[in-house]
């Protein structure tokens, strides 16, 4: 299970990077979105892969008004731990968590290859600022991985706060890991907040050898 979400986390990406900010529903967005990131991949991916620090800072320039960042860090906290942790540490955490996505996502984003990938028509609605966006990701073997992207309007944009793959929910793997760092930590806040782009990195390298 490891090696297939690795092979298919880098489709995140495919749904939020770039998103076009005059799009006005969140399919719109999805679509959009995964045409504007595949052409720019055919025009710069031999530049990326000799420099992929520039490409993780273009990445985060390009995802930071897209990604509800704050929101996603609060829910990888838990309630329990955000509580705890004061302003100056929730900003720290929120931009050490947008640097370990970077990082995360990065390298398997290079390795796209020319896979199906089809936004579904249609989106669920689950209230009047969150929806639900559902893609189809065919690899080289044919073997179809569901997508399904919730999107939440803040300030009148559409962004993205979590994605399940495969049926795996990506904001519960971010739980799991901080909530073991903390028990790893003797519940040193600071610490793990400082060790994070750390720890996900050590994630990353034990997919890539499962």
């Amino acid at each position: 299970m490891r090696a297939m979400l690795r092979q298919t986390l880098f489709l995140v990406l495919l749904a939020c990077t770039g998103i076009s900010m005059a799009a006005t529903d969140a399919h719109s967005i999805v679509e959009q979105t995964t045409d504007k990131l595949l052409s720019d991949l055919k025009i710069n991916k031999e530049h990326y892969r000799t420099d992929p620090a520039a490409f993780y800072n273009a990445m985060e320039g390009i995802l930071g008004p897209v990604v509800d960042a704050e929101g996603i860090s609060k829910s990888v906290m838990t309630v329990r731990y955000s509580r705890r942790a004061s302003p100056e540490q929730m900003q720290r955490f929120e931009e050490n968590f947008k640097r370990s996505l970077m990082q995360f996502y990065g390298n398997a984003l290079l390795e796209y290859d020319n896979q199906t990938i089809r936004v579904l028509p249609g989106n669920v609605n689950q209230g009047p600022n969150r929806s639900e966006v559902r893609m189809e990701v065919v690899d080289s073997k044919g073997v179809i991985y569901p997508v399904s992207y919730t999107m939440v309007k803040i300030n009148n944009q559409w962004r993205m706060r979590n994605v399940i793959i495969n049926g795996i929910n990506l904001g519960k793997l971010f739980r799991d890991q901080f909530a073991e760092a903390m028990q790893r930590n003797a519940q040193d806040l600071d610490r793990v907040i400082d060790n994070w782009v750390e720890t996900v990195a050590k994630t990353r390298a034990a997919q890539e050898a499962a």
